[in-house]
């Protein structure tokens, strides 16, 4: 990979139009929800739970939080644009400059998608300091030596990592279907399948989801209130946290490996 090849996917990304619709909606649809999660907030102290909540702007259902939709729609779509309009003659991209062209494309997707992530929990941090109900304590929010600040850390840096995997999965999915709206589609779906399978897998084990995760998957978060699932009965410690990172990063390990080897058997991108 070469600096040349990270200059041109900044150009691309920065030149497209959809990249900053696609971020302000993020930003504008996040504000909204951490505003109306704000209004309902209860009186007392903000607990670390509805604070993630509230800064990650979880609407629950959903397959991935809002800001993870836009990074996988990010992704979708630097790959897709590539598919439409090709900027080479496709008997001269030799299958080095495809993966090169790849990496390049995880390499900038990735920081886009972290810092959009923490773009948009600023943003939703801001909207509840404004916006919440009186008698609402949000000193869990604005504290950083208090204990519950430091709760906060580790689920943000999962909404953070969750988003960025987010990005890539778009991208690769859409490398091998060659349709951002199909790599898109099937981005949402996956999910869907998945965080019931694992659901199933730890409870087989013995163990609940962990607790830091359950509010940044809105479509298991979402189960479980439909269900009606006590939250003291989630999942703690080092098996369950790595149970949960397992089961997260193999799905993108293998669309990488299953991407790479499909650049082998075509003449363009």
């Amino acid at each position: 990979m070469t600096v040349r090849v990270l200059a041109y996917e900044l150009r691309r990304l920065r030149g497209l139009r959809s990249t900053w619709l696609i971020l302000a909606a993020v930003l504008l649809v996040d504000a909204a929800v951490a505003a109306v999660l704000a209004r309902q907030l209860p009186g007392g102290e903000l607990g670390p739970t509805a604070a993630v909540r509230c800064l990650t702007a979880v609407v629950p259902l959903l397959p991935l939080p809002i800001a993870a939709l836009g990074a996988g729609a990010l992704g979708a779509l630097s790959y897709g644009h590539e598919v439409r309009y090709p900027g080479l003659v496709a008997g001269r991209v030799s299958f080095g400059r495809r993966c090169r062209l790849l990496i390049g494309k995880l390499a900038v997707t990735g920081p886009v998608a972290a810092l959009l992530a923490t773009a948009t929990v600023l943003l939703n941090a801001a909207v509840v300091l404004a916006g919440a109900a009186p008698g609402a304590g949000t000193a869990v929010l604005t504290d950083p030596a208090s204990a519950a600040f430091a709760e906060l850390l580790r689920p943000l840096g999962l909404f953070v990592g969750l988003t960025v995997l987010a990005a890539w999965s778009g991208l690769l999915l859409t490398s091998l279907l060659r349709s951002a709206a199909a790599g898109l589609l099937v981005l949402c779906t996956v999910p869907a399948l998945l965080e019931p399978a694992l659901t199933l897998l730890l409870r087989r084990s013995g163990r609940g989801w962990p607790a830091q995760a359950r509010e940044l998957l809105p479509f298991q978060y979402g189960l479980d209130l439909v269900r009606g699932v006590d939250p003291q009965r989630l999942g703690t410690g080092p098996a369950v946290d790595g149970t949960f990172a397992a089961a997260v990063l193999a799905p993108i390990a293998l669309l990488l490996v299953v991407a790479v080897l499909a650049q082998v058997r075509r003449r363009a991108l």
